[in-house]
């Protein structure tokens, strides 16, 4: 008999001979008049499947104690309408298997509820709970979502290298990468000789598929990547990890105005799509851990981000009489705090915030005729801050190699991404928003370590 998967089975409404279902209990119940009550959990759905064992089912006695919480069981019986409330269907078993028992001493998933901190700890058994269960399948939707919204707008995905010699963002938060001998590395002139390393140069693990992204973008038009990025930032927040998924699209012929239209429409398509695919786990978002998401979801989902200058928000700020952590003049980088006020009590909904100070940005930025600012922009959502940030790039060389030197970067190293520059420039621009921050918002979880498989942060990478 073939396996019907737990969300498969609840979908139905008239009862079956025979099914088979396999998965791990949850809860285990015993009657005083000889039966089991089993609550069954595949992973395929937030809820679990009822099955119900009578004590003089054949073979019972043997299993009786493999039968645990934590236990991996195949059942085969008879489909019925349930009796019991909360689920339309229950299974009457004529037939079990324990694939493995958990030791009701040692499980320690034994409780309904655990702090997140608890479960943190025990990264190999956390999937198991509804909570995890839930992030998780939200997640792969999510993904999902991005893959269709961009293919189905003729981008083409690609694969951006993990292993770079750039640092996009020339904060030097990198991780190398290197086979050397780190106590007695080969030294040139008092200086380690990376033409022994396993590359011949010094290389680390990428903080953004930008770059590479944009060779792409200026040969295939329009393009995004997808995939993991590293920052060796000694930040222990909730809202940071030291690896982090990111997507990154890059358009040949995009000026600003095209980007943020791309932005706003790409927010509101995962929400959307979200919301019609995983009712059931965003419900139990919405009643566990944040009664508002739903609505906030929609509300984003149903309103025109408002669009305004980077000077024009530090005019508001300035006239607010909120009290602010961080003072607030031009020049200086908004901060969430500055952001949700933005978004949350001034506007009350979604906002982009464009044309930033070029002393703040990174040197990739597109300069506008004013010399003091570039077009940048950051898109901000109420209870988050920023979700996403781009810009409109540089295509000038001249400018672009200005900029470089005065950020102290080598233009030597950059020669690829100046001959951009040089045969066949265009037009392009480019966003990049940070995966786990949109599950962390969709799903209202608070720490961004709770949101990710297996999160990766100072002083730990363990499972």
């Amino acid at each position: 008999m073939k396996r019907i998967k737990i969300k498969e089975l609840l979908n139905r409404t008239q009862g079956e001979k025979s099914v088979l279902v396999k998965g791990w209990v949850r809860t285990r119940r015993d009657s005083k008049g000889g039966f089991s009550f089993l609550e069954i959990n595949d992973g395929s759905c937030q809820a679990n499947i009822q099955a119900i064992i009578e004590h003089s089912l054949k073979d019972f006695s043997e299993l009786d104690k493999k039968i645990t919480t934590g236990s991996c069981v195949a059942i085969s019986g008879q489909l019925v309408a349930s009796e019991g409330k909360g689920q339309k269907m229950e299974i009457q078993v004529a037939e079990i298997e324990v694939y493995g028992s958990a030791d009701v001493e040692t499980y320690p998933l034994q409780k309904k509820r655990h702090s997140f901190e608890f479960l943190r700890e025990i990264a190999h058994l956390r999937p198991r709970t509804n909570t995890f269960g839930s992030v998780m399948r939200v997640r792969s939707r999510l993904a999902y979502a991005i893959h269709r919204f961009f293919n189905d707008r003729g981008f083409v995905y690609l694969n951006s290298p993990i292993i770079t010699t750039s640092d996009c963002e020339g904060a030097g938060e990198m991780f190398q990468v290197t086979t050397l001998d780190l106590v007695n590395p080969p030294k040139v002139e008092g200086n380690i000789d990376y033409t022994q390393d396993f590359f011949g140069e010094k290389t680390s693990l990428t903080v953004s598929g930008q770059l590479e992204g944009e060779i792409y973008a200026l040969a295939l038009s329009e393009i995004y990547t997808f995939g993991p990025t590293f920052r060796a930032e000694n930040s222990n927040t909730s809202r940071h990890l030291s690896e982090f998924w990111m997507v990154e699209p890059e358009m040949a012929f995009y000026d600003l105005d095209d980007d943020m239209d791309l932005a706003e429409e790409f927010i509101k398509y995962l929400l959307a799509d979200v919301l019609e695919n995983c009712p059931n786990d965003m419900e139990f978002f919405n009643q566990r851990i944040d009664k508002t998401i739903l609505e906030t979801l929609q509300n984003i989902i149903d309103s025109e981000f408002e669009r305004l200058t980077y000077t024009d928000a530090i005019h508001l700020l300035q006239k607010s009489t909120e009290t602010f952590t961080y003072s607030v003049e031009w020049g200086c980088s908004l901060q969430a705090e500055h952001e949700r006020y933005l978004s949350e009590k001034v506007f009350k909904k979604p906002i982009i915030v464009y044309n930033y100070p070029e002393k703040i940005k990174s040197f990739y930025m597109k300069l506008n005729e004013d010399g003091e600012t570039v077009r940048a922009m950051d898109v901000l959502l109420p209870k988050l801050g920023e979700i996403i940030g781009g810009s409109q790039r540089e295509d000038d060389y001249d400018i672009l190699l200005k900029r470089l030197k005065d950020n102290n970067l080598d233009p030597e190293e950059y020669w690829w991404y100046l001959d951009l520059r040089k045969f066949g420039s265009a037009p392009h621009s480019g966003f990049g928003l940070g995966f786990e921050r949109l599950v962390q918002f969709v799903t209202g979880m608070e720490n961004i370590r709770d949101v990710i498989p297996f999160p990766r942060t100072p002083k730990h990478a363990r499972f």
